[in-house]
C-alpha cells in the first residue's frame, strides 16, 4: 500500500493495539483483504470526527464505498456496541472502577404545554 497523509483522526499504535481485539479480521480462505483494517478504522474516524459525507473522503484513504460497506457490516454484526463496551470499560478501570457498570440512572421529564387540550390547546387564533 502506497504511503499516505496522516490525519489527526488516524489512530495512534497503542490505540489500535485495543481496537485490534474487536475489529474483525478478514475471514480465512477467501480473497484477501485489500486494505487492513486499521486503515478501514482510520477512514471511518476520519468521516465521524470531520462530519464530511462519504463522498468527500480523502483519495488516500480506502474507497467510499468499501469503508461504508465495513461501516454498515460492523453495525448491523454489533461490532460498534462491542467496541463501545471495551473502550467503556477501559476508561472505567482507568478512573478506578470496575470494568462493568453496577447500576445505571434513567431520567425522564414531562413538559405541560397547555392545560387546554384539543382544538382550544393550540396557539393560532380563530376568525
Amino acid at each position: 500500500m502506497d504511503a499516505r497523509n496522516r490525519y489527526e483522526t488516524d489512530l495512534s499504535d497503542r490505540e489500535w493495539v485495543q481496537l485490534e481485539r474487536v475489529v474483525p479480521a478478514p475471514k480465512p480462505g477467501g480473497r484477501p483483504a485489500k486494505y487492513p483494517r486499521r486503515e478501514i478504522v482510520n477512514a471511518l474516524l476520519y468521516v465521524t470526527r470531520t462530519g464530511c459525507q462519504w463522498r468527500m473522503l480523502p483519495k488516500d484513504l480506502p474507497p467510499r464505498r468499501i469503508v461504508y460497506w465495513y461501516f454498515m457490516l460492523w453495525k448491523r454484526d454489533g461490532t460498534f456496541v462491542r467496541l463501545l463496551e471495551l473502550l467503556r470499560g477501559n476508561l472505567r478501570v482507568v478512573h478506578g472502577r470496575s470494568r462493568q457498570l453496577s447500576a445505571g440512572v434513567l431520567d425522564s421529564q414531562s413538559v405541560k404545554t397547555t392545560e387546554k387540550g384539543g382544538r382550544g390547546g393550540t396557539t393560532r387564533t380563530r376568525r
